[in-house]
């Protein structure tokens, strides 16, 4: 089936954007390689075939500003000028990223131009140096490249004669493409619509998308009202297009239904463009000379043809909706299976020697194998490595420490570790805020780091590991720690927390101070933060995730921050508790262990009910607050408690349930923000019987029932 136009181009226009992105993240790369290395031949290299690429398919698809910026930019990238101001270039490389990020960002979201003059301005810098020429300044050599054959079959032959009869000015047509376009589809759209705007389409090689996927030279035969130089200045389109070539046809003596000759004089007068002129006189006749400008011929395309065909071959490019409908569509298989479960357990209690039901538990076994393998794999493509992300903080940690006067690397570990997509997008934010909050607040200036006896270069370390059904985000400095006091007296002078209260905080409550929303140790505003809202964000966020964040800080040595987040969102291992006739499900990699303790081990400290478990004091949060109604003190008294201990980063708690209903895998699901308030759950699921259950948000659950009023409790 062939889509629409529209729809083609617009999936066009996507995949560029997408294209286009992990061109800027290799060009920030690159130019932080040839910020370290001055002058590194194979980075400068590496930066115009990126630059190069980046121009060509700007535009294919259009982006005039970006392709022309883009090929302006190309001048000062040449190896003498690298070599002899290699900083400067570094520094061109790096604001040339941040132009062509901005000018995509803008015409991905129908916005102004935001222009590129200070780019522009570092070109005619750099350019205006004596020994540096522009590259393209001279004309180009003429090249060889793929042959116009104007093939044409019968009846487009008829077609042909017959307009040249009719006194239509007719031209046959060669275009080359550029070599180093990624989207050579696109290309091909392009140049067949500037065919239509230069007349009437006789005849066009290939005719259609289905073979311009490897296409190297487009041909057409157009009736034109357009002079000869309008035409060939039409057909030039800047990184797209390379040699032109043009052929009047004249009548011939049997005009009817032959083509007749063409005049070679046409054909090499329109083949060779102004700047050319002088190559031209030593190309032979009858070649047409490259445009200047152009980058690699044609031919050296044909080389890298097979090994990009086979990359392609290998790889499928698929929105992440229809991966999402699939998983869904898995989900539901599982409440389906949990549903024949059920009914196969019913049946095996009613009729205990039917020889039906083996063969009902093997069917049910075989089921539940294949549908595991099948969550597997769904879940696999849905997993990405970090590495992904992680790409983006060397140009971040360099532009803060650069801005803010400081000498900090980036030591990077776990890239290969996979993470599902849906989690590893919306990390971003966080872990640039933390980031961020390293090298400003936790790396300190050379002379002070010196003074304490420290390299005079700080490092921030960002790494990732997997923990059982859990991935762990490490960020870390080696800088100056965070000093409780400080943060418990900055508190108390924004008005979060009291004296009294201050006194009875524990150091991790302490430092979970700094994730406040407002909390600032700064007391004025910077560049770079003093508002107090970067930390909260990252709690918020990981929030969301159904993550937590805790902080590790050695006065002197450095802090870390450690972001603990669930493999997946799709599905979860949950062990299910009833509490005042509510189904609650608790997720299982959250849970230590489970005991029953009575009323009489419960004891009451600092407005904080805790029991004791062998070696260990744990808070209690008793789940029946959840609900409408607490639990009377009369029908407390006469029971024992079942109570799941759960590991918040690496906190214990202990949650008080009525009685535990076992272990399910359960698929979940998003609630809707109209029907629900709160924020202790943070989705639900359908158990095979048709019950709703709901997930458990431990992190906010904790925090706001562990810390209950002493009158509450013995009430």
């Amino acid at each position: 089936m062939t889509l629409p136009l529209d729809e083609r181009v617009s999936d066009l226009r996507e995949l560029f954007f997408e294209t286009a992105l992990e061109l800027l993240q290799t060009l920030n790369e690159d130019g932080l390689a040839l910020e370290r290395g001055a002058g590194d031949q194979e980075a400068i290299r590496r930066v115009r075939r990126v630059v190069h690429t980046l121009k060509g398919d700007a535009g294919a698809i259009g982006m005039r500003e970006l392709s022309e910026l883009a090929h302006e930019f190309e001048n000062v990238l040449t190896p003498e000028l690298a070599a002899e101001r290699g900083p400067e270039v570094a520094e061109a490389v790096l604001a040339a990223a941040d132009t062509f990020e901005s000018l995509l960002s803008a015409a991905r979201k129908n916005l102004p131009s935001p222009g590129g003059e200070t780019l522009r301005a570092l070109i005619a810098k750099l350019c205006a140096a004596p020994a540096i020429q522009a590259p393209h300044s001279a004309p180009s050599p003429a090249r060889n490249g793929p042959e116009a054959r104007f093939d044409w079959t019968e009846y487009e032959r008829l077609l042909m004669s017959e307009a040249v009869t009719r006194g239509e000015a007719v031209y046959q047509v060669a275009v080359t493409l550029e070599a180093a376009s990624l989207m050579p589809s696109a290309a091909w759209q392009l140049v067949r619509n500037v065919f239509h705007s230069c007349g009437s389409i006789l005849a066009l090689h290939p005719a259609d998308d289905a073979h311009a996927e490897h296409v190297e030279i487009v041909e057409a035969a157009i009736a034109s009202e357009l002079p000869l130089e309008a035409l060939r200045k039409r057909l030039h389109i800047p990184a797209v297009t390379g040699q032109v070539i043009l052929e009047r046809a004249a009548p011939a003596a049997d005009a009817l239904h032959d083509l007749v000759s063409l005049p070679h004089g046409d054909a090499q007068e329109a083949a060779i463009p102004p700047a050319a002129s002088s190559a031209a006189s030593s190309a032979p006749r009858g070649e047409a000379v490259p445009p200047s400008g152009a980058g690699a011929g044609v031919g050296g395309s044909a080389k890298a043809a097979p090994h990009a065909a086979a990359l392609a071959d290998k790889t499928l490019r698929v929105d992440s909706e229809r991966i999402d409908d699939v998983l869904n569509l898995v989900g539901e298989l599982i409440i389906g299976r949990s549903m024949l479960s059920r009914t196969v357990a019913e049946f095996d209690r009613r009729f205990q020697r039917d020889p039906l039901a083996s063969r009902f538990a093997d069917a049910l076994g075989f089921q539940s194998r294949v549908l595991e393998t099948l969550q597997k794999s769904v879940m696999k493509i849905r997993m990405v490595p970090v590495e992904q992300l992680f790409r983006r903080f060397p140009r971040i940690v360099r532009d803060i420490a650069k801005l803010r006067g400081k000498d900090v690397a980036l030591s990077v570990t776990g890239e290969s570790t996979g993470l599902d997509k849906s989690i590893l997008e919306p990390l971003s934010e966080p872990i640039t805020h933390l980031i961020r909050n390293c090298v400003d607040h936790g790396i300190e200036p050379p002379e002070e780091r010196i003074a304490a006896g420290k390299p005079a270069r700080g490092t921030i370390r960002l790494g990732a590991r997997h923990e059982g059904n859990h991935v762990v985000i490490e960020v870390g400095d080696d800088g100056r720690g965070i000093d409780r006091q400080k943060v418990v007296q900055r508190a108390i002078e924004l008005g979060f927390v009291t004296p009294e209260e201050a006194s009875q905080l524990t150091d991790m409550e302490a430092l979970s101070l700094i994730f406040i929303q407002g909390f600032t140790m700064l007391r004025e505003v910077t560049q770079i933060s003093g508002r107090g809202v970067g930390m909260d964000v990252v709690k918020t966020a990981l929030e969301k995730l159904k993550g937590t964040v805790s902080v590790q800080t050695t006065l002197g040595k450095g802090t870390t921050f450690l972001l603990q987040l669930p493999l997946t969102l799709a599905s979860i291992k949950a062990l299910l508790a009833e509490v005042g006739g509510q189904l609650y499900a608790i997720p299982v990699a959250s849970v230590v262990e489970i005991t029953r303790v009575t009323e009489a081990e419960i004891h009451q400290v600092d407005g904080h009910e805790v029991f004791q478990l062998r070696n260990q004091v744990l808070k209690l949060v008793r789940l029946d607050r959840l609900n409408s109604g607490a639990t009377s003190a009369s029908t407390r008294a006469s029971r024992r408690l079942f109570v799941i201990v759960v590991a918040l980063a690496d906190r214990k708690f202990g949650l008080g349930v009525d009685c535990l209903r076992g272990e399910e895998e359960l698929v979940i699901k998003a609630l809707d923000s109209r029907l629900t308030q709160t924020e202790f759950v943070n989705g639900a699921s359908i158990l095979g019987d048709g019950t709703v259950v709901m997930i458990l948000n431990l992190p906010t659950v904790v925090a706001k029932l562990s810390r209950a009023a002493l009158a509450e409790v013995l009430a």
